[in-house]
């Protein structure tokens, strides 16, 4: 009965257009106040533990590394390693644009970041090349989404917090599926391009290639400085974390010089802007989890499905159809961390591996920011490309479909995912 109330509560008040991380923390007091005797203390001191905890320091650490590299020329010169390598093939400089997305993912964290950083330079070269608008947007849009699997990602890190899951064995747990994820987007678009007989660019020389590798080498080196650093053991993921955005500063300000002193500041205040606003929902998400645990709703959950004789398959189908409903009408961090603390422990109570789980989350998050209506992705898109969601909606459909069938195997095929952190780790 508590348990329909919270969500009734919760429900009503995201209807009214409420930011979710406000209808999270009142629906935790109006509840508290009225139906329990609850301390207000001992919820002020949860409001402050939840976030206490060293690995949430990772979260502004790797804004502020994206955010420097996306102002910094990092992407343009990822695009055109890119290009060289796979622009001779159908459709070459959409598959550049997958390939760079992939590049970008693994040293900024952010989808959002990696729609806008490759998208913005990569969709009007598209569009002069002669490829329609519509591809070239549902190209850059689901391949964005990449930037929530390829390590290092923001969303695993609130899920490890969430959950008390080995951020390093989720950020090593991430490589594998992001890599078949890429070449099946990839291969997505060649096909499509070879259908419809879409432009191809000359092939590079092993020359140009080198030229183009080594103008971009100093990004790509992050990839080195983050794993590389998190797999030899010589820091944790939040130092890798806070590494990455000294680098960054480093490479876009000393290095490639795009970044100018004067817009340092700028760089600084929109990053401390997205990690407060990540900050405040993890906060608000952190009551409602234990609203959650003090009225027993995960355990209860854990021995209903128990006793339906609901077996691992059933229930991660039964995940899997909750998580991209709630991609509905939720953003990523908001799912997490709302439906992790509910579906994990009785996900553990039926054998399934946390780190597997994990990535089963974020594969659904991907989905989840390439459909309407609240599909980050596709805002993000809309506003590069000045396209309408619905036009936008109808052009990522092949790569989306394409989306849902990986989600299948890495859903039933747990090896995908744990075959790399079992082997550094175990």
């Amino acid at each position: 009965m508590n348990a329909a109330i919270i969500f009734i509560l919760l429900l009503a008040l995201m209807l009214t257009g409420m930011p979710i991380s406000i209808s999270l923390g009142l629906t935790v007091l109006v509840f508290f106040a009225t139906m329990t005797n609850v301390a207000p203390e001992a919820v002020a001191l949860k409001l402050f533990s939840g976030i206490e905890k060293f690995e949430i320091m990772a979260i502004p650490f790797f804004i502020l590394a994206g955010n420097f590299l996306t102002h910094g020329g990092v992407a343009r010169r990822m695009i055109n390693f890119a290009t060289s390598m796979v622009g001779h093939w159908h459709g070459g400089l959409a598959l550049a644009g997958v390939l760079a997305c992939a590049l970008f993912a693994a040293v900024s964290g952010s989808s959002p970041a990696t729609v806008v950083a490759i998208g913005s330079i990569i969709l009007p070269a598209m569009v002069r090349q002669g490829y329609p608008k519509k591809f070239g947007a549902g190209v850059i849009t689901t391949s964005g989404a990449l930037g929530i699997l390829i390590p290092p990602s923001i969303v695993m890190v609130m899920y490890s917090v969430t959950t008390n899951t080995s951020v390093g064995q989720l950020f090593m747990a991430g490589v594998v599926p992001g890599v078949i994820l890429a070449f099946l987007l990839g291969l997505t678009t060649w096909f499509l391009a070879r259908k419809h007989n879409y432009p191809r660019m000359p092939k590079a020389s092993w020359g140009e290639r080198w030229t183009a590798f080594r103008k971009s080498a100093w990004g790509l080196m992050l990839i080195v400085v983050v794993m590389g650093g998190i797999y030899s053991g010589k820091f944790t993921p939040t130092e890798a974390a806070a590494m990455a955005a000294v680098y960054a500063f480093i490479i876009a300000v000393f290095v490639y010089k795009d970044l100018k002193i004067k817009q340092i500041g700028k760089v600084l205040l929109d990053s401390a802007s997205l990690s407060a606003m990540l900050l405040y929902i993890i906060t608000n998400a952190m009551l409602f989890s234990f609203l959650m645990t003090s009225e027993n709703i995960p355990q209860a959950m854990a021995e209903w499905i128990t006793a339906q004789g609901m077996g691992v398959v059933t229930f991660l189908l039964v995940v899997n159809l909750l998580l991209l409903a709630a991609g509905n009408f939720m953003e990523p961090s908001s799912i997490v961390l709302i439906m992790a603390p509910i579906l994990f422990p009785v996900a553990m109570k039926l054998g399934i591996d946390p780190v597997h789980f994990g990535i089963l989350i974020v594969v659904n998050m991907e989905v989840g920011m390439c459909h309407p209506p609240v599909g980050l992705n596709l805002y993000v898109a809309s506003g590069i490309t000045k396209m309408g969601i619905s036009e936008l909606t109808v052009a990522v459909l092949p790569w989306l479909l394409t989306m849902l069938g990986f989600l299948v195997l890495v859903t039933y095929v747990p090896q995908i995912s744990l075959w790399l952190p079992n082997l550094i780790y175990k």
